[in-house]
């Protein structure tokens, strides 16, 4: 018998304890018989005033992050979905399928995270060159873009909003993203991406999308397009933009 609620498909969520934006963005993506099982990172809301800071943000995401992914395996979901994407850029192409690899011999179960799903949504999209907004200080930055390159993806242009703490990411509004995309667009691009999953810009991209007449990635929406895909459900769900109303 086939869990009541999802009953097609059950996602492990894995976030930072202080992301607030990943699950209400997933819970509204979700489709009939899908359910979403949070499972929290468990992280202080440190400062980040520069990039020494930030750097101890992923020491401390990836010290914490097996007791959060053995938390959640007890309710034998289907796939692992994580929402964080930070740690899936870091030291490049090979490290992020690494992390893959690893978690995907800890918990026996096919993974979906940020950086692979950014890969799979450029090729649904035909994009080859990328502006990008991030709200990370510049070490973030600069994993990002040599995630990108490696991956064999030009990035014209990339603005980090250099938060100041983790849970100060959600704080910042759709007028400033959508300032942030205006300022990063033009004719050299084929579209724009956001990443850091506590960036709430799910809903802004699929608007924009239509008004930057260019694709806009939200890497939520990117991230569980992926699972969704990979997992074989199909269905097409309106106001998130390209991929999951088309792809």
């Amino acid at each position: 018998m086939a869990d009541s609620l999802g009953w097609r498909k059950k996602f492990a969520v894995l976030v930072p304890s202080t992301n607030t934006s990943v699950q209400p963005e997933f819970d509204a993506m979700r489709p009939p018989g899908v359910t979403n099982h949070i499972s929290r990172i468990r992280i202080p809301n440190i400062p980040l005033r520069d990039d020494a800071d930030f750097q101890r943000l992923i020491e401390l995401i990836a010290a914490a992050q097996d007791d959060a992914v053995d938390s959640v395996m007890s309710c034998e979901p289907d796939r692992l979905v994580l929402g964080i994407s930070a740690e899936t850029f870091w030291d490049g192409l090979k490290a992020s399928r690494d992390l893959k690899r690893q978690l995907e011999e800890r918990t026996r179960l096919p993974v979906s995270m940020g950086s692979e799903a950014c890969d799979a949504a450029f090729a649904a999209l035909g994009v080859q060159r990328i502006a990008v907004v991030t709200p990370y200080q510049p070490v973030g930055d600069r994993n990002v873009v040599r995630f990108f390159e490696e991956s064999g993806y030009e990035v014209k242009r990339i603005r980090g909003l250099r938060c100041e703490s983790p849970v100060k990411i959600a704080h910042v509004s759709e007028a400033e993203l959508r300032d942030a995309l205006l300022d990063l667009d033009g004719d050299d691009i084929d579209a724009l991406v956001q990443v850091g999953t506590n960036l709430a810009m799910a809903r802004l991209a699929g608007s924009a999308s239509l008004w930057m007449q260019r694709p806009v990635i939200a890497i939520n929406t990117a991230i569980y397009w992926h699972a969704l895909r990979s997992s074989g459900i199909d269905d097409r769900i309106a106001g998130w933009g390209p991929l999951l109303e088309r792809h």
